[in-house]
């Protein structure tokens, strides 16, 4: 029906409609700097017809919408990349000040320190008897030293620094999920889609989703109607619409993963920490060895650190075995010390055989556990095979993957290269050193090295000796002076006789560190005492008498801490012999000669450490197992490697941050304000506004005029 009526009506309707496009455009330019915020507009419907003459007659417009551009594939894919471009970006943030403690360019660092300490050895061989020459080796020996606890100091300190973040980064994701399941309940409540669009709740969830995107990879799966579900990319599922589940940043332990079937009643138990985590697998056959023993029939096992992929191995290529021992028998793994006992008692033997294949997971170190239930959790910390390809069960992207991947495989990794350094340095030095002269014989030797048990086989994986792997089967000699004139009395390999009738040579797989006591005594017992004392070997010289030692096939006297340059077998305690830093005559420069002799001017002792600068040996650490190369090559080699990581890690990062980039900028376009364009649609809706308000003055004007006539 026509009429002033109806002309209002529209009119009336139009100027509603015009007043929330303008109350909208307005609130799109005054959020044009607002973080998170997308742009709306209303959606305008035309009202309902009226059936008429000469035909239908509309009614006006009504808005029937607040639309938010938003485009959630897009912002999918931008989660996909962001959260790879903060994993590289705090990955080469942390790398680049690890970096700077490996720059030698200023002269002031490990490889400075590596030559000087050769060098002084070089000048001493000039002048063994030289009290300059001498102090110039222990200084420079000090300064490698301390050198060496300053890098692994600073190194420990960034992890430690790393530790705090992701302890930080736990609490936000889980503060995140609370966040964004109260933002669901909210969107549940208030969202009625078509008519009353949750715009503001919906952007508040966009920011909240994205900040968690930085901080571990998620999968995002819109369910309709507002309800939706985050898991990590492996599957755990983060949050369920209103449910969510907290991740957690926890301590140390060992977990069975036994084979179906299997009766095993024991868990496997560990002493010591890492930064990697121990896969076990049984691989003995089915009989008596399937045992936990003390003896040589226990079951034995193979040892991942990069959940299977790879196996530890030895020299030859083939699998490293261990046994599976008892408490009172726990065997050297790695960095860890390990042993199998029941489940409700560490100390108590299993009853029961293991199956072939049953494995048994050790987290030596602060790990990242996603919590289903109270009782139930997976670990999902971040684990990089030995041929850098990241396990996709656990988390893979975000600044808590890269603190991860930071702290223990790339600090972790440097600092296994620097303790192999100090390790082998210490091996090589002391190897040499145990052999020779100084500028006095000896009257007194207290060995460094002690052992757990002084009844087990020294090369045995429980004894407790540092270096027990490296003794050889072979000879020891020691010759003994008269103390007066200096003349030999006795010079003689040890018999070790008396440990195991018809054995003459040192064996390392039977000789304990009692047996060695003994075949001191009873080789030298006329002029030497030797006696257990703390677990370590200690040998004295009878009144009158004084003693040396001399070519040594066996490393058993280097491998004891006898007659050695340095003390300790790592970054963190390695330190020049007290023996020699307050008696410069206790150090080694010469040996004793085809004439039984040991002349002062004697430099081969020194010469044969001063070799070690260009001299290959034997490095080995559990993640690229053993190197044959010098220790200033190998010390080279790592600066070039964290140099080359870092370079790659910013590639990384620069390529996602493109991509990022690009995603943000998709997604922008259709959601971010243009103030250009907003100005345009106020000035479009002003003007339809006032042409509402003319429509609505017209049909005054009509209704006055009809008033106004008269009958």
């Amino acid at each position: 029906m026509f009429g002033p009526n109806s002309i209002l009506d529209i009119g009336r309707s139009g100027l509603f409609a015009a007043q929330a496009a303008i109350s909208v455009t307005g609130e799109n330019i005054a959020n044009v700097s607002t973080e998170g915020y997308s742009r709306r507009t209303v959606r305008f419907d035309e009202a309902f017809n009226i059936d008429s003459m000469p035909g239908q007659v509309g009614t006006g417009v009504w808005a029937g919408e607040i639309q938010r551009h938003f485009d959630q594939y897009v912002e999918t894919q931008y989660y996909d990349q962001a959260t790879m471009r903060d994993r590289w970006d705090t990955l080469y943030t942390q790398l680049q000040g690890t970096e700077s403690l490996f720059n030698e360019s200023q002269g002031f660092g490990l490889s400075s320190s590596l030559s000087g300490f050769f060098d002084n050895w070089e000048n001493l061989t000039q002048r063994p008897e030289d009290a300059g020459s001498r102090s110039q080796v222990i200084e420079g020996a000090q300064t490698l030293v301390s050198t060496l606890h300053q890098t692994d100091s600073d190194l420990s300190l960034m992890q430690q620094k790393a530790d705090t973040a992701i302890s930080q980064g736990v609490s936000d994701v889980n503060d995140l999920l609370k966040q964004i399941a109260d933002l669901n309940t909210q969107i549940k409540t208030h969202d009625v889609p078509g008519s009353n669009n949750a715009n503001q709740l919906y952007d508040q969830r966009g920011m909240l989703v994205r900040n968690l995107a930085k901080l571990v990879d998620i999968n995002y799966i819109d369910k309709g109607s507002g309800n939706i579900t985050i898991t990590t990319k492996a599957g755990q599922t983060l949050l369920d619409n209103e449910q969510f589940f907290n991740i957690s940043y926890d301590g140390p332990q060992a977990t069975n993963a036994l084979m179906a079937g299997s009766k095993f009643d024991g868990a496997v138990y560990f002493q010591g920490n890492d930064n990697l985590e121990y896969t076990l697998e049984v691989v003995s056959n089915a009989g008596t060895n399937m045992m936990v023993s003390n003896t040589g029939v226990a079951a034995q096992f193979r040892v991942s650190t990069d959940g299977g992929n790879t196996w530890l191995k030895n020299a030859d290529g083939t699998d490293k075995l261990f046994y599976a021992r008892p408490e009172d028998n726990m065997i050297q793994v790695g960095n860890l010390k390990v042993w199998f006992g029941k489940s409700t008692d560490e100390a108590a033997t299993p009853a029961n055989a293991f199956t072939k294949g049953d494995r048994f997971n050790i987290v030596p170190k602060k790990a990242l556990y996603w919590n289903q239930n109270t009782s139930t959790k997976e670990i999902i910390s971040p684990v990089t095979s030995l041929t850098g390809v990241d396990n996709p069960a656990r988390l893979t992207g975000g600044s808590l993957a890269a603190l991860f991947n930071f702290k223990d495989d790339y600090v972790g990794r440097y600092r296994e290269k620097l303790d192999a350094i100090a390790t082998t340095l210490a091996w090589e030095v002391n190897r040499r050193h145990s052999q020779g002269v100084g500028l006095e014989k000896l009257t007194d030797v207290q060995g460094t090295y002690s052992v757990v048990d002084d009844t087990r086989a020294l090369a045995s994986g429980s004894s407790g000796l540092i270096y027990g792997s490296k003794l050889t089967s072979g000879s020891a000699n020691i010759y003994v002076y008269n103390a007066s004139t200096g003349e030999l009395v006795s010079g003689a390999a040890l018999d070790f006789d008396s440990f195991a009738a018809g054995q003459q040579n040192f064996n390392p797989a039977t000789v304990t560190l009692s047996g060695v006591s003994a075949a001191f005594n009873n080789s030298f017992g006329t002029f030497l005492t030797a006696s257990v004392v703390n677990h370590k070997l200690s040998i004295q010289a009878k009144s009158g008498y004084t003693f040396a030692f001399g070519t040594d096939t066996t490393g058993v006297v280097a491998a004891l801490g006898m007659n050695t340059f340095f003390d300790g077998s790592n970054t963190r305690d390695i330190a020049v012999n007290t023996k020699i830093t307050t008696n410069q005559a206790n150090l080694a420069t010469g040996h004793v000669n085809g004439g039984e002799e040991g002349n002062q001017g004697d430099p081969a002792t020194a010469t044969a450490i001063a070799g070690l600068r260009d001299t290959k040996v034997n490095m080995t650490t559990i993640r690229e197992g053993t190197v044959s190369q010098s220790v200033v090559k190998y010390y080279d080699s790592l600066v070039g490697a964290v140099g080359a990581d870092t370079a790659r890690v910013k590639f990384n990062f620069q390529y996602k941050e493109t991509l990022a980039s690009d995603l943000n900028d998709r997604q922008q376009s259709i959601s971010g304000v243009n103030l250009d364009e907003e100005m345009s649609s106020l000035i479009k809706y002003q003007h339809a506004y006032t042409a509402a308000a003319k429509l609505i003055t017209t049909a005054d004007q009509m209704l006055q005029t009809l008033l106004s006539m008269k009958p």
